[in-house]
This record gives C-alpha cells, structure tokens and sequence, in this order.
C-alpha cells in the first residue's frame, strides 16, 4: 500500500504543479501551429510559392523546436557516482562526532583521494546531509524537487540552450512573416474571418516572447563563454587558494566546446555532444578574464606556504584531458601566475543547503 500523508500529498502537488509549465507551453505551442500554418499560411496567404516557403521554414523551426524542448525536460540527470558517498564506518563516525573540527575532519580523510576543490564560504568539506554523500564540485541540493529530476545541468544543458535558441528563431520568423498581415489587420486590408484575429494575436504573442527570450538565451551565451553556472554567477566559487569568479573557465574556446563538444557538425542538432561524463572537467586556477587581476582573490596569502594550497596530482578523465593540450601550458604547481591545473566539477547536480 502507498505511503499517504502531508509528505505525500504535498509531493503529489509538487508533481501537478512541475507539469503546469510543460502543459502551457504544448498548449501554446498547438495553437501557434494552428494560427500560422491554416490561418495564416493556408486560408490568408494567396501567393503559392510564398505559402511553401513559410510552411517549409515554419515546419522545419517548429520540428527543431519540439525536439530539443523533448529532450531538455525529457533527458535523464546524472547523479554522483559511488565514490562521493560516505561508508558505512564513516556514517557511523559522523553521526557519532559533534558539529564541528572533529566532524571536518572526518569528512577530509573522506575525500582526500576525491577529486574535490572546492570549498564552502568558511572553508569547510561540501556535504549533504539529506544524502550523505560529499558534493561533487559545483553540485547542490535542489531544494524544490528534492533531487536533480528535471534540474537543467551537464546533462542536459546543451539542450536547454538549443532549445533557447530554436524557440527565439521560431518567435522572430513568426513575427516577421506576420508582420505585413498585421499592418493589413489595422488597415482593413483583411477580409473579416477569424484568421484576422489570429494574425492579430500571433504577431502580438510572438514578438512578446522574442523579447523575453532573446535576454535569456543572451544571458546563458554569455555563462557558456565563461563556464560559470547559474549559481556560479551570483556567488563566486571558493577554491582552496580562495574565492576566484573565473575560476572553472579555460577561454572562450574551450568552453564552448565544453557544451557542445568537439564536432561542429552536431551542435546545432539535440544531441548530446558535451565533453566529459559530467564529473570530470579541467579547472582553471589561474585567472584569465582581462577585466580581472592576474592573481586570483586570497592567492597572494596563500603564496607564502604553497605546500598547504597545492591540489593533489589527479589526472581528469580521458575525454577531458584534451581540452588541456592546446597552447597553454597546465601543471599541478599553484605558484605560478600562469599555469592551471586539472580539477572536477559537476553542474548536472542541484543540492541544497550549502553550509
């Protein structure tokens, strides 16, 4: 029998209330097809060749459209793999130990051979407790799904941004085919049908959501140009050597490549082509950006006992290591100004409650 109580109607709701969005966007979706391709290309077109273009664009934005919307919402999220979670006599040792160096310390012996560079604000080892495991690099707890579920992340993130892209073309051709239907409406020039008020209302709604969607798909071109995630670009990372907002990038380049991946020819198809397995990504500890200094924020302090700031020697993953052998030279010495080093990360991964 199934579990009943206010967890589980709440999460019920929760699941009624995830769907809300998806079904809006079909619904709209149907009846933009609708107005354009019988309203507007069909009953109010009367040029043929002009009626097969638009519906060969329309029908060509509208497949690639639904497609990377399917696979954004639709694609599986990754989780950490095995080596993040705590032992058994681990868990037993935390749960034993009070908040606090004791507890730390635990956790470092814990993670002394992971892949982990970051920190929290004050220093401490990333760790969830709801999944007692340790965060993986630019991973967190959502805190509205209770896990990764439909959280936009490595997985799925190239999808998400083609899906950006596709549905921003999809709005401008509509608005500028419309456009002239549109100024007919206002001048008349329109016979009385109920196409009318759909040319009305497609230009209207499509030029609001150019609108809305060009500033977004900008601003997540612009977080892919620096490899930064969406918390990334509110608050800064902390790595060891301390708090270095360019910390994750390794140049325009490289960072595209890191979401659309070496092969040019599938970036623009939904299909994923990202380097890496989602844990394993080169960091970059040395800042790069011209409007930032060259030495990144606390590295200055840290120069005076860099024994206690190098990062331990692990090699990245073999589909990563690529993305390090171009011109730049990366070595596991954090004393010089102009070499990086290899870390990891996972931005497929949302949790909560960073402490």
């Amino acid at each position: 029998m199934a579990p009943s109580g206010p967890g589980s109607a709440r999460r019920r709701c929760r699941r009624v209330l995830y769907w809300i969005p998806v079904v809006f966007i079909s619904l709209l979706l149907g009846w933009s097809y609708y107005a354009y391709a019988i309203q507007l290309c069909i009953v109010s077109m009367e040029n043929i060749g002009e009626q097969a273009v638009c519906l060969l664009a329309y029908h060509l934005l509208f497949a690639m459209f639904v497609w990377s919307y399917w696979k954004t919402i639709f694609t599986l999220p990754m989780n950490p793999s095995k080596e993040f979670h705590l032992s058994y006599a681990e868990k037993e040792l935390l749960e034993r130990e009070p908040r606090g160096e004791a507890h730390q310390e635990i956790l470092r012996r814990a993670a002394k051979d992971l892949p982990i560079y970051t920190r929290t604000m004050s220093g401490a080892i990333r760790y969830c407790d709801r999944c007692q495991l340790i965060k993986p690099d630019r991973c967190h707890h959502c805190s509205v799904c209770d896990k990764v579920n439909n959280c936009v992340g490595f997985s799925n993130y190239k999808f998400f941004l083609l899906f950006l892209a596709y549905s921003l073309l999809y709005c401008l051709f509509i608005a500028a085919t419309d456009l002239q239907y549109f100024i007919k409406f206002w001048t008349n020039g329109l016979p009385d049908t109920q196409a009318k008020f759909h040319i009305m209302f497609l230009f209207f709604a499509a030029a609001m959501f150019s609108v809305s969607l060009f500033s977004l798909f900008g601003y997540h071109c612009w977080l892919v140009s620096k490899n930064k995630s969406t918390l990334e670009a509110f608050r800064s990372p902390v790595f060891r050597h301390g708090t270095d907002k360019n910390g994750f990038s390794l140049g325009f380049s490289k960072n595209m490549r890191q979401v659309f991946g070496d092969e040019k020819k599938y970036w623009l198809l939904p299909v994923f082509s990202s380097l890496g397995d989602g844990c394993s990504f080169p960091t970059c500890l040395v800042n790069q950006d011209p409007e930032q200094p060259s030495t990144p924020a606390g590295l200055n302090s840290a120069a005076k006992n860099p024994e206690n700031h190098q990062f331990p020697a692990k090699p990245l993953r073999e589909s990563q290591s690529h993305l390090l052998t171009d011109s730049q030279s990366w070595t596991e010495s954090g004393t010089n100004p102009g070499k990086c080093k290899a870390g990891m990360s996972n931005p497929a991964l949302t949790m909560e409650n960073e402490t």
